[in-house]
Order: C-alpha cells, then sequence, then structure tokens
C-alpha cells in the first residue's frame, strides 16, 4: 500500500510515526509534498526516512491513498495542483477540518474520498477518530482505511455532517485537557508544591484517571471518589459554582461551529 500524503504539518507528521510505528506501512511506501516548506519535507525524509515527492509528481499515480492535511484554505491551490496526477483509483483521505467531500470532488473530480478526522495521539497510537465517505469508496477500500485509521489509534464511523462534532469533541479534545492539565500544574504550585513535583503528580493523574475511564461509566467515577463532604466534593462544588460543565460545552460548540465556518468559508 502506497500513500502521498499532501501536507507535511504536525498532522500528517502524527499519522505518519502511528503508521510506521505500529508498522501498518513502510517508511518506503510514504511519500510527502507541500507546497514550498522544503525544509521541512527533507526533515521528515531524515526523520522517518519517507519520500519527497519529486517535481514529476509520479508517486501520485501509484498511490493508493492520498492523504489531505494542510489548513483549509489551502486545500482548492492543493487539490487543483495534484488533480491531473490521480487516477480513478485513488481514494482521497482528507483530514482537513470542515471541507465536506462535496467540495472536494468539485476540486478533484468525482474520485472516492474518506472524511477523516483524528488528533494528534495518533503520534503514540492513541489518536480518537472519526470518519465517513462517500459512496465510491468500496467496501474493501474502507475495510483498507479502518486498518489505517485503527493502527493509529479508534475509529468510529459516523455520518458525514457529524464530522463537526467529532472534531469539537476529538479533534480539537487534547488541546483542552493539555490546558486544564497546565491550570491544574499552576494550581498546585501556588498551593506550594515545586513545579517538578506537581508536573509529576498532574502526569501520573491524568494517566491513572485515564486507564479508569476505559472501564467505567464517567458519572460513576466521579461519584466513587466523591464522598460527601470531602475534599473532592469542595473540589467539584468549587466546579459547579465556576459553571465548569457550561464553559466545557461552549468550549465543544465554538470548535464545532468553526469547523463549520471552516467547511463555508472554503466553498
Amino acid at each position: 500500500m502506497k500513500i502521498v500524503c499532501v501536507g507535511a504539518g504536525s498532522m500528517a507528521e502524527s499519522m505518519i510515526h502511528g503508521w510506521i510505528n505500529k508498522r501498518i506501512l513502510k517508511p518506503e511506501d510514504i511519500s510527502v509534498m507541500n507546497k514550498s516548506d522544503l525544509a521541512r519535507l527533507e526533515f521528515l525524509r531524515d526523520e522517518y526516512g519517507v519520500n519527497i515527492v519529486e517535481a514529476e509528481k509520479t508517486e501520485l499515480r501509484k498511490a493508493h491513498f492520498v492523504l489531505l492535511a494542510m489548513k483549509p484554505k489551502d486545500a482548492a491551490v492543493a487539490l487543483g495542483a495534484i488533480k491531473e496526477h490521480l487516477t480513478a483509483e485513488t481514494v482521497i483521505l482528507s483530514v482537513v477540518a470542515g471541507v465536506s467531500i462535496a467540495s472536494i470532488q468539485k476540486h478533484s473530480g468525482l474520485l472516492p474520498v474518506a472524511r477523516a478526522m483524528p488528533n494528534t495521539s495518533a503520534r503514540i497510537g492513541k489518536s480518537a477518530t472519526g470518519v465517513a465517505w462517500s459512496k465510491q469508496v468500496t467496501l474493501e477500500k474502507q475495510h483498507e482505511l479502518r486498518s489505517l485509521l485503527s493502527s493509529i489509534g479508534g475509529v468510529t464511523v459516523v455520518k458525514e455532517e457529524q464530522l463537526h462534532a467529532v472534531t469539537g469533541v476529538a479533534g480539537s479534545g487534547p488541546a483542552y485537557v493539555y490546558y486544564m492539565a497546565e491550570a491544574m500544574t499552576e494550581a498546585a504550585i501556588e498551593e506550594g508544591l515545586s513545579l517538578a513535583d506537581a508536573t509529576k503528580l498532574v502526569r501520573q493523574t491524568f494517566d491513572g484517571a485515564a486507564e479508569m475511564l476505559q472501564h467505567s461509566n464517567f458519572g460513576e467515577l466521579r461519584q466513587k471518589v466523591t464522598s460527601p463532604n470531602g475534599t473532592t466534593a469542595a473540589g467539584v462544588a468549587a466546579l459547579d459554582n465556576h459553571q465548569f460543565k457550561k464553559v466545557i460545552h461552549a468550549c465543544v460548540k465554538a470548535a464545532t461551529n468553526r469547523s463549520q465556518e471552516l467547511g463555508r468559508e472554503f466553498d
């Protein structure tokens, strides 16, 4: 299986790292290209052993999948640059936020298109990925896509219109967790812990909680550690007093809305 990555940012790198690390693809089966940043392409070649697409773009004709991984504003130009080099059998796998399958096909021809929204935890095989595909994607290609995406984490097949919500929850979600980890660390330091100790304790807390989440209902887990009139109850009450749930809802809603806006801007 050969893949060409059009776009070479953090998402593409995370997926490349995951594919190679899980041995789903060999480095020589992956080629990379972008608009103009040769230094970035050379870094990926040197770091992972992947190929840089040559000027003739023959790699595109041999590709089973073409990964679109650029900013939405650059997608139309990128598709225009590669369109003539794609074959009818090429499957486009887009991780471009907000840009619809119909819009991609408008710029590339009526090719099979899958849209996925992974996150950068793909780098360690822990992505939460939502995927939808066009009717041109055969059952065989759907199976191959599932294999590709499941090698970098969990996969949930959704309706295309639901990918905006997937973006708001899972695509952007790691940043929310990192932000909370930052805040907890800062609060721990204010309460007298050293930076080193606070960081270690927060990391282990998130690691343990993430593992527990795999085995139990979220609400039940919270209730089990929240003894009446205890320290956890006091902390959760402070979250409620500051409308923590409303803040999280607003956060997810804002990211979901922005995904929808990016699609409209592209169209």
